[in-house]
C-alpha cells in the first residue's frame, strides 16, 4: 500500500547506522544502481525517438504503403499487364502449336523465339512482362524452342527459370532440361534431372516417362543398382502405360551387372 507524509509532519530523525556492516543496505544499492542503469537507458531510447521521429514515421509509413499498397498493385498493374501480355503472346503461341505439331523446321522455332509479322516473341515476352505469369510461361516455350534448335545452352538457361504446378510441364521442363544435358554428354546432370522430373508428379503421363531414361541414363553410367530401381518402380507403380511393357530387358540387363 502507497504511503504519503501528511502536511507539516516531521518525520523523527534515525539515528544513521553503518552502512559497512548492514548487507540489506549494500543490497539496496545495488539494486538501486541496476535501476538507475535502465533508467538512463530508457531515456536514452526516449530520446533516440524524441530525436529521430520523423525518420521512424516515414519508415513506418512505408511499410504500411507497401502493405495496403500491395492489393492496388495487383489489380490496377500486375493483373493488367498479364492480360496484355497473354494477348501479345498469342501469336508467338500459335506458330510454337504449328511447330511443334508437325510442322517443324528451324525458321518456325525461330520466329517463336524472336516474333514475326511486327508481333513478339517468347524473348520479347521475357524482356518486357517480367515477374508475370505470361514471362513465367514464355521461358518454357523458348526452351523449348532453343533445344529443338540444337541450341542446348539456352535451352537449359530458359527451362531452368520455369517454373509451374501442374502436372504436365514441370516435369516436361526439369526432363528436357535432362535432354539438353544428354546431348552436351554431361550424362550425371542429366541423370539428377530426370529424376527430379519422375518425382515431381506422381502421374501415368510423366512420372514413367523420365523414371525409363533416367533407368537408361544410369545403365549407361554404370549404375546397375540404381537404373534396376527405376524400372522396377514403373513396373511395380505404372503397369499400364507403355513404358512397362518394355522395361523386362532392362530389368535383366541391370541384374546381370548388379551380379558382376
Amino acid at each position: 500500500m502507497a504511503t504519503y507524509n501528511k502536511r507539516g509532519y516531521k518525520a523523527k530523525k534515525e539515528k544513521i547506522k553503518d552502512t559497512a556492516d548492514d548487507p540489506n543496505l549494500e543490497e539496496n544499492s545495488t539494486t538501486a544502481e541496476v535501476f538507475n542503469t535502465l533508467d538512463e537507458t530508457a531515456s536514452r531510447t526516449e530520446d533516440f525517438v524524441a530525436s529521430n521521429q520523423k525518420y521512424i514515421f516515414i519508415v513506418i509509413g512505408i511499410v504500411a504503403a507497401l502493405v495496403l499498397g500491395y492489393p492496388g498493385y495487383r489489380k490496377f498493374i500486375k493483373e493488367p499487364a498479364q492480360a496484355e501480355a497473354m494477348n501479345e503472346m498469342y501469336h508467338a503461341q500459335k506458330q510454337y502449336n504449328e511447330a511443334v505439331n508437325g510442322v517443324a523446321n528451324d525458321s518456325l522455332y525461330n520466329l517463336v523465339l524472336k516474333g514475326s509479322e511486327g508481333k513478339y516473341g517468347m524473348l520479347d515476352i521475357i524482356e518486357n512482362y517480367s515477374g508475370t505469369e505470361a514471362a513465367n510461361l514464355a521461358n518454357y516455350y523458348a526452351g523449348v524452342a532453343y533445344l529443338n534448335l540444337k541450341d542446348y545452352k539456352n535451352a537449359i538457361t530458359h527451362l531452368d527459370q520455369y517454373s509451374s504446378e501442374d502436372e504436365a510441364t514441370g516435369p516436361m521442363a526439369k526432363g528436357a532440361i535432362g535432354d539438353a544435358f544428354v546431348q552436351l554428354d554431361q550424362k550425371e546432370e542429366a541423370l539428377k534431372y530426370y529424376v527430379k522430373a519422375a518425382k515431381m508428379r506422381d502421374n501415368e503421363l510423366t512420372a514413367p516417362t523420365y523414371y525409363y531414361k533416367a533407368g537408361v541414363i544410369a545403365l549407361e553410367l554404370g549404375n546397375a543398382s540404381e537404373a534396376l530401381g527405376y524400372f522396377n518402380t514403373i513396373k511395380e507403380n505404372y503397369p499400364d502405360v507403355i513404358e512397362a511393357s518394355q522395361v523386362d530387358v532392362f530389368i535383366a540387363k541391370a541384374e546381370a551387372m548388379s551380379n558382376k
